[in-house]
């Protein structure tokens, strides 16, 4: 069983001025000699941190982490205006040209793996491999199953609790939206929380341990659910099923994709239909995970990924 890489600090780390009042944070770890990698979070509206860079050995890559717009480190925090998925690609090649990188393989859990697809289709010149975990295709369906009909048959007292501070006649999205970008911080919280309990405990639905939503930190957490909402409300700026449809400008480079069988938070329909649409793919289904990278079966597989991704490209 692989484990993470032991802790490592970054040799580079700054700020990336952008054509608005973003500032995007960045990090470089590892060996700048070696073929680059980029890290792409998930959320929409969360962010990088330490362990993060320890999927990739560090003397075979060049690990490259950014927080996307709005989050974590970015500046400024929480903000939406000039905050799209085209505004985060933008930011990825701004970033692959100011390193001086002309190819780097992609990683991408989640919405990073939205993100990592979305790139490869169109960069594709400067992409020289792809690792995918729990892909989210951003279709309505998608979405639905999350946030109106679907994962809700499966924990109807979670869910119960969630739609509790919402109207009947309002839709659940727009409702959390208006409220997290409410003027009253007490309205903003509710809706953050209630949305944070419900997202947290379907995500770790397979672990022992009961959820617990991290509150010591409001302004926090009322900044990734506005974000979040944000890009819900507006269908992640994509056209639907824009993946699938773009799907054959991926580039012939090594693909691999690990989905977790038990994953009810980005179902393994969406994996599945990526590896068959890319036939040259390299699908990875782990019998005993779910959504999360940092679950052990899953950081076994990434690792294992990556360390045949630095082989493959080398």
């Amino acid at each position: 069983m692989r484990n993470l890489y032991p802790e490592c600090e970054p040799f580079d780390k700054g700020l990336l001025n952008t054509n608005s009042a973003h500032q995007t944070y960045y990090e470089q770890v590892g060996n700048p000699t070696a073929p680059a990698v980029i890290f792409l979070h998930g959320g929409p509206g969360s962010g990088c941190n330490e362990n993060h860079r320890r999927y990739f050995n560090p003397d075979k890559y060049r690990i490259i982490l950014l927080d996307q717009r709005g989050c974590n480190r970015s500046t400024p925090n929480g903000c939406v205006e000039n905050n799209t998925t085209h505004d985060i690609l933008d930011d990825l090649e701004a970033i692959r040209k100011k390193l001086n990188i002309d190819k780097w393989v992609l990683f991408g859990g989640s919405w990073g793996a939205t993100l990592a697809l979305l790139y490869a289709e169109q960069y594709s010149e400067h992409v020289a491999g792809i690792i995918l975990r729990g892909s989210f295709l951003a279709r309505q369906c998608d979405f639905d199953w999350f946030a109106k009909s679907g994962v809700n048959k499966i924990f109807p007292d979670y869910w119960e609790k969630l739609i509790s501070i919402i109207s009947k006649d309002e839709q659940l999205i727009a409702s959390l939206h208006e409220r997290v970008f409410s003027d009253n911080k007490q309205t903003q919280l509710a809706a953050a929380k209630a949305w944070g309990l419900w997202a947290g405990r379907i995500v770790t639905h397979s672990f022992v341990d009961e959820y617990v939503l991290d509150i010591s930190d409001e302004d926090k957490l009322i900044n990734e659910t506005k974000i979040e909402m944000h890009y819900a409300i507006n269908k992640y700026f994509i056209t639907e099923n824009q993946i699938i449809n773009n799907i054959s400008k991926i580039p012939d480079v090594p693909i691999t994709i690990i989905h977790g069988r038990k994953d009810l938070t980005c179902l393994p329909e969406s994996s599945w239909l990526v590896h068959k649409a890319l036939p040259k793919s390299k699908l990875v289904i782990i019998a005993n995970a779910g959504h999360l990278a940092g679950e052990s079966a899953m950081i076994d597989a990434l690792v294992s990924a990556t360390d045949q991704m630095a082989d493959s490209i080398r």
